[in-house]
């Protein structure tokens, strides 16, 4: 509550104790708003700690709860060997999880959304393209440039504040996310959160936070991840932009094709009366003596 990252995170009251259990007091951040819609995106280029997949790798004990998480993703996902014992391991669990997700490859993914208070959407663990990913952006906000461009902004003030500040430098930022927040009447935030696997590295260990993983290094690619989401962000408010433009466009051009249709249904109206007044004219004129005929 005293560094730089302050704005970036929940505020913290403190711990609270309840029949003998601790816990930690933050402030709500869904507080006075209005049918609030909130997104999730898991940071970082791996969600799994390094130490996590070191004793995993120790003993790699096969499990069948895992197979079935995989299966029910991509049934086509095991090998011949894994689909026979209908077990895989953790840590070939834990790396193919993050290998079909855009954490991969962008160093962030959509973990969830809900839209005006509506239910939790989760279909987002193969979400892998960034086209993907502009069309959830775009779907989540509705295309609200205000709100993705506040996004933006902030996001490029952290990247500031991340490379002035030295926590993020000696701890390696794992598992934890982003929280998106806005409501009907346009209020919008976002949040860091969920910093449970946020730890501190070995001494002689220095993180850049925007390069991408190997073992032994530590690093989280963060910041790398952290760019392309704005990147995303960018892209996703300038084909708002393009699509606006377009309507505006058809819009004008319909007006154009309708006034232009209506200038010759009035020009057809008029000849349509001149010939109709002409007509009515030659019946009702007088006869004049001389051309009396029988």
């Amino acid at each position: 509550m005293e560094d730089i990252l302050q704005p970036y995170v929940p505020t913290y009251h403190g711990l609270v104790k309840r029949e003998d259990q601790t816990y930690i007091k933050m402030g709500d951040l869904l507080m006075g708003l209005e049918s609030p819609s909130i997104m999730d995106c898991k940071m970082g280029f791996r969600t799994y700690l390094e130490d996590e997949l070191a004793k995993a790798l120790l003993k790699p004990t096969l499990r069948k709860d895992l197979y079935n998480k995989m299966v029910a993703l991509d049934s086509q996902a095991p090998t011949l060997e894994e689909h026979l014992q209908k077990a895989v391991t953790k840590p070939r669990y834990m790396q193919w999880r993050e290998s079909v997700s855009s954490t991969a490859v962008l160093g962030f993914r959509i973990e969830g959304v809900t839209i005006e208070a509506g239910s939790v959407k989760k279909n987002f663990k193969k979400m892998k393209s960034r086209e993907q990913i502009m069309e959830t952006f775009d779907t989540f906000t509705k295309s609200r440039q205000d709100i993705l461009c506040y996004s933006a902004v902030k996001f490029q003030i952290q990247i500031r504040g991340f490379h002035l500040y030295d926590f993020p430098l000696l701890s390696q930022v794992i598992g934890s996310s982003l929280l998106f927040v806005h409501d009907r009447r346009g209020n919008t935030n976002v949040w860091m959160i969920d910093f449970g696997k946020t730890t501190p590295v070995p001494a002689h260990i220095s993180l850049r936070h925007d390069v991408a993983w190997e073992p032994g290094t530590h690093e989280d690619g963060y910041l790398l991840g952290l760019q392309n989401l704005i990147d995303t962000l960018q892209k996703t408010i300038q084909i708002v932009e393009e699509s606006r433009e377009e309507a505006v466009d058809s819009s004008e051009h319909m007006g154009e094709q309708n006034i232009g249709d209506n200038e010759k249904m009035l020009l057809r109206e008029e000849a349509e009366v001149k010939t109709t007044n002409g007509e009515n004219n030659a019946l009702m004129a007088p006869i004049q003596p001389g051309n009396r005929t029988l």
